[in-house]
């Protein structure tokens, strides 16, 4: 389904700014707010970094993108949503990968205490040295 299909079939208009933001994200990887906004700019020309926000806020609220916020991170964007998979983030250069959830039952969900809630998703955030910065020690 093209991006335009998919921003119709989750009620939302089809702008040249979303377009270009599904764009960026369909290119895979976390990018940072800025990484989009400069990537996406160069599709669209004239792009405000407020404009992004709120195209960002938008596709994340429907399910399109998906907003990851490693601790003492910048906040990161994806489009791998739906799925409840993990990440794995460098302590050094603050590279962030892709960890699918563990195989079969979704162990991840079992909470050992639920407080009441109904628990609907699981955050995991994997931390450790890139195989670049295991390379290249900071001094």
């Amino acid at each position: 389904m093209d991006s335009e299909q998919l921003l119709r079939q989750h009620g939302l208009r089809v702008t040249r700014q979303r377009l270009a933001v599904l764009a960026v994200l369909d290119e895979g990887g976390h990018p940072t707010v800025d990484e989009i906004v400069r990537r996406a700019r160069e599709r669209v020309g004239s792009l405000s970094t407020q404009a992004v926000y709120n195209v960002l806020t938008a596709l994340d609220d429907v399910g399109l993108a998906r907003r990851v916020e490693p601790s003492g991170s910048h906040a990161r964007f994806e489009s791998r949503t739906g799925d409840n998979h993990h990440h794995v983030v460098c302590r050094d250069c603050g590279a962030v990968e892709d960890v699918d959830c563990a195989v079969g039952e979704v162990p991840c969900l079992e909470a050992a205490q639920h407080h009441g809630f109904v628990i609907d998703e699981a955050e995991v955030t994997y931390w450790g040295r890139c195989p670049r910065c295991q390379q290249n020690p900071l001094p």
